[in-house]
């Protein structure tokens, strides 16, 4: 829902960082990569339960997400850029989750949930994206992208706004997973609905 209006005031600082490392050979998919390896960091944290460090990385890990499209942007976009994103991304989201859990097991019920809820946004969203490639239907709205980004309520910006809140407030991770995942819902409700509107003509 933010992703959007965030990217008026994120994209230009991100783009001259990138900008500068594109010129000096740094690939847009080493800083994949290397984002997704402080992912694991943060997983590793949170099993621990040291949410202090892991909300560090984790945020480490999203300013890696940013960087790697500016330097694409800069350097080259290609398909397996994209794909590497994309996947990495989810992954990450899920990682966090599960890892949570992991170092509080008595958190495994509304973990799950909000793990189904993140399987929901994730293939509606994809699944749009890859009959929108078929059509050549685009968008901008989030920048140049490889795949279609269809919005919703809960999107990149909001998904890290859960995180850091379950990293500073631990103990209230199943009134997040339950209201979080239920804002999932309503976003893949909402994108089947689009789906349905767009594809059927």
């Amino acid at each position: 829902m933010l992703d959007a209006r965030l990217r008026q005031f994120i994209d230009p600082p991100l783009d001259r960082i990138g900008r500068r490392m594109a010129r000096l050979g740094i690939t847009a998919n080493s800083i994949t990569w290397t984002g997704f390896g402080v992912g694991i960091g943060a997983w590793v944290l949170l099993a621990l339960g040291n949410y202090w460090g892991a909300l560090a990385l984790i945020l480490l890990n999203r300013l890696a997400d940013g960087l790697d499209g500016a330097v694409a942007r800069h350097g080259r976009i290609t398909d397996l850029g994209g794909y590497l994103d994309i996947v990495l991304d989810f992954l990450f989201y899920s990682g966090v989750v599960f890892f949570f859990a992991v170092g509080r097991p008595d958190e495994a019920l509304p973990a799950a949930f909000l793990i189904f809820s993140f399987v929901g946004t994730g293939v509606s969203f994809l699944a749009f994206a890859t009959l929108a490639a078929k059509r050549g239907i685009t968008s901008a709205a989030r920048g140049p992208k490889s795949i279609y980004y269809l919005g919703g309520l809960t999107e990149g910006s909001e998904t890290i706004g859960l995180f850091v809140a379950i990293c500073l407030f631990p103990d209230l991770f199943a009134w997040f997973a339950w209201i979080f995942g239920g804002l999932c819902w309503l976003t893949t409700s909402v994108r089947i609905f689009q789906a349905v509107e767009t594809f059927k003509r």
